[in-house]
């Protein structure tokens, strides 16, 4: 197993940002290659290569050293997470872990898979988390054929999307075969209500009371469906700087101003290796991907190009929101770890 790359400490005489961010100057090596990269991206047309890029911010050593938005956003204005937020749904269970109210290697609390002779039954919360639970589940952002994603947020699946994926069948193995799935992110949403004892209002008050509010991710504005269950694999609208302290959150393994938000060893679980298929072009943890700024990198990543990225080894956050169609992913993921490259000595 590869060795993860030590985590860095905030710096001494940096104030955590909890309330402000501060800033520091972008040092000159990194602005004459970094400026460039951003005037593309934020050029008018938007380029055809990665689409309309609406904000970046750069963070490092724990202070803001870049920000730049598209016309019409500023600081204050707030952004889709889309998939980001399957790694928020990771911070709580680990949080539930840390109370010690949920075992992420016990069978999963799913009410659907209770039957004496389902297989499902035995499926762990780890399992889930590493997107190896076997299930089936087609995660298609198209407009033709089979999308269980578009009919669970959208469709027929939209008012208990939790109990919409949990009724799809297994078709492999358990911790035999990966498979990237939103319905997945879900089930453990719920997983976490129950744990919790706690769905809806009173979840999202344990949110913001537990993750959200000690490092002061104000703007954070989860969604919930009617059964009452955060919609974890895609809706929690925030501010680019609230991404970056979710990123600092993670990047400073877990604790906050010298309080543990996430318990110890946590942030390594996110980012210890999952396998998976040769096709895959990035690595994938625990509900974080990996690798897409190098090796040690790890991100949290959104449809149409909305990604928070953590390289340790420069003590670097990159937080990127923008609408970039998905047959430009690979060029914006691309953009993300070239930008990374900028700081490198």
């Amino acid at each position: 197993m590869t060795k993860l790359p030590p985590l860095p400490e905030q710096p001494a005489g940096v104030p955590w940002p909890t309330l402000e961010w501060p800033e520091g100057e972008m040092p000159a090596r990194v602005a004459v290659k970094l400026n460039p990269m951003l005037d593309f991206a934020f050029s008018e047309p938007a380029p055809d290569v990665m689409g309309e890029t609406h904000a970046f911010l750069a963070v490092q050593g724990g202070r803001i050293v870049a920000e730049r938005y598209w016309k019409g956003f500023d600081k204050a204005s707030t952004h889709h997470s889309w998939s980001q937020a399957k790694s928020m749904t990771q911070a709580l269970i680990g949080i539930l872990v840390r109370e010690g109210k949920i075992d992420i290697h016990a069978p999963a609390d799913v009410p659907e898979w209770q039957g004496t002779d389902d297989p499902r039954r035995a499926i762990t919360l780890d399992q889930l988390l590493r997107m190896s639970s076997g299930l089936k589940f087609a995660e298609d952002y198209v407009d033709a054929g089979v999308s269980d994603v578009i009919e669970m947020l959208f469709g027929s699946g939209k008012e208990d999307v939790a109990g919409f994926a949990a009724n799809f069948p297994l078709i492999h193995t358990p911790d035999t075969f990966w498979s990237y799935a939103s319905g997945t992110t879900n089930i453990i949403a719920r997983c976490a209500a129950r744990a919790l004892g706690a769905s809806g209002e009173a979840f999202r008050e344990f949110m913001f009371r537990e993750l959200f509010g000690p490092i002061g991710m104000a703007s954070a504005a989860p969604k919930f469906d009617k059964a009452g269950t955060f919609i974890g694999s895609s809706f929690c609208f925030c501010t680019e700087r609230d991404f970056a302290r979710f990123g600092l959150l993670y990047l400073r393994d877990g604790v906050w101003d010298g309080r543990r938000i996430l318990p110890e060893g946590w942030v390594d679980y996110a980012r210890t290796q999952t396998k998976t298929p040769p096709t895959e072009t990035q690595g994938y943890g625990a509900h974080w991907w990996l690798g897409m700024a190098g090796p040690g990198s790890f991100s949290a990543n959104g449809y149409e190009g909305q990604y928070t990225v953590l390289v340790p080894d420069l003590d670097l956050i990159l937080v990127r929101n923008g609408k970039s169609p998905l047959e430009q992913k690979d060029e914006v993921m691309r953009w993300m770890g070239q930008a990374a490259d900028c700081f490198r000595p």
